[in-house]
């Protein structure tokens, strides 16, 4: 057994019976989805009616009636103390305790009892399952930040260690730190790459440009599994081409686990075991697939503390080809605080913007990556690491194709940079409002 598995165990996360209850799961959504989550829906609400008093207060218990009925809950509503929201009978010794990442601009604390940690385990040990990787036994090359800290810095290399990981900094990704990456890999036996889709991309983008693939150098590697960052089409095929292995997109939060991983249909398949994932317009209704819209999600099994209709911040669409016992997650959109405001009352995500002048930028350009910020309602600034600066007819381009996507008169100012600022866990934000 892997020494991260066994730590699981015996620190009281009970990862066997969260693997039956796993396969439980999923026999009961194969027989009738609709019983299921019709009963795993009604349960979670009255266990946290009974059993949490900040829940019950939150949703006015006495008028409540039904699902549709229930508050939508934001990441503001749980920006008070932890200990004001645990059920009755938990506490700091028996639950996880974790923190968001922040990326919203509204961290906070939260909680899951140990069964629904484990639960949470138990379905990416599943999902890993679908490529041939062991959760704790396979190899991996870990693209992520790490903390700067050292009590929090040697914690992280002490869980790389114990799950058979190595990590890679994201905080330099100088060619001459790559090179060094690349010697890793050759006397390595990887069996797969996890890790933040920005510094992977560009890891491939080094590949590219001294003509290797991955695969010949280190034949073990077997898939790579990119996470916490968009992963545009044109930058999955980079992927492909320059790893030689497979490539899977994984949506997930610290706070519910696991929501999406690609499926070897190439499919985005939504983790609807121990989720229920709504897709709602402003006014709370329901969307038809196709369109897009704020997700809402459910914890069905967080005992301890309730993640009930939580708007996680993020806007998305479900795809038409998606049924209740597989819903398929067809695009992420950003998040709902990424919206471009423009002088003229438009409204746009943010990832329009990225999108246009992506396509622009890399068409046979040496730009390694970009970011965008929102100054002013009519002023955006990028910022781009290349060898050279952009040309005269590049930077046309891009303005006129602003125009086109967006709208005309907005003042672009163009930035050569070194190297882009990451937040301390080594994330890259692609849009950035200061509006």
């Amino acid at each position: 057994m892997n020494l991260f598995k066994f730590s699981l165990q015996i620190n009281g996360f009970p990862l066997k019976k969260a693997s039956r209850m796993l396969e439980t799961i999923q026999e009961a959504i194969a027989v009738d989805y609709d019983a299921y989550i019709h009963a795993k829906k009604q349960d979670i609400v009255n266990y946290h009616l009974k059993n949490n008093a900040f829940y019950k207060s939150f949703v006015n218990a006495e008028n409540y009636t039904d699902w549709n009925a229930l508050p939508i809950m934001t990441k503001g509503d749980l920006q008070q103390p932890l200990k004001d929201r645990l059920s009755e009978g938990f506490w700091k010794k028996n639950i996880y305790i974790n923190k968001t990442s922040g990326s919203s601009g509204t961290p906070f604390l939260f909680a899951k009892d140990k069964f629904c940690h484990a639960l949470i385990w138990a379905n990416f040990i599943n999902r890993y399952n679908w490529f041939n990787l062991d959760l704790h036994t396979s190899k991996q090359a870990r693209f992520y930040g790490i903390p700067l800290d050292k009590k929090g810095y040697y914690k992280e290399r002490l869980k790389d260690r114990l799950s058979n990981r190595f990590r890679f900094s994201v905080f330099d990704l100088s060619d001459k730190q790559l090179e060094k990456n690349l010697e890793i890999f050759k006397s390595t036996p990887f069996d797969y790459i996890n890790g933040y889709t920005s510094a992977i991309v560009l890891f491939a983008k080094f590949l590219k440009k001294k003509n290797i693939v991955l695969k010949t150098i280190c034949p073990s590697l077997k898939a790579c599994i990119v996470t916490s960052e968009m992963l545009f089409e044109s930058d999955k095929a980079l992927l492909e081409a320059q790893f030689g292995i497979s490539i899977i997109n994984e949506y997930g939060a610290a706070e519910l686990g696991l929501i999406a991983f690609q499926n070897k249909k190439d499919e985005w398949q939504i983790n609807n075991e121990d989720l229920f994932v709504e897709i709602l317009d402003d006014n709370n209704n329901v969307l038809p697939y196709g369109e897009i819209g704020r997700i809402v999600i459910t914890s069905l099994y967080n005992k301890a503390h309730p993640f009930i209709r939580y708007d996680l911040g993020d806007l998305g669409a479900l795809s038409e080809s998606s049924t209740p016992e597989k819903p398929i997650l067809k695009s992420l959109h950003g998040r709902t605080s990424d919206l471009v405001q423009l002088p003229s009352g438009k409204t746009a995500a943010g990832l329009t913007f990225y999108y246009v002048t992506k396509t622009i930028i890399e068409d046979k350009s040496a730009v390694k990556e970009f970011v965008i910020e929102q100054l002013k309602l009519d002023a955006f600034k990028i910022s781009y690491v290349s060898e050279k600066t952009l040309s005269e007819g590049k930077i046309e381009a891009i303005e006129k194709a602003i125009e086109t996507y967006l709208e005309a008169n907005l003042k672009i100012i163009f930035e050569q940079k070194t190297c882009l600022n990451r937040s301390n866990r080594g994330k890259l934000k692609q849009f950035t409002s200061f509006l």
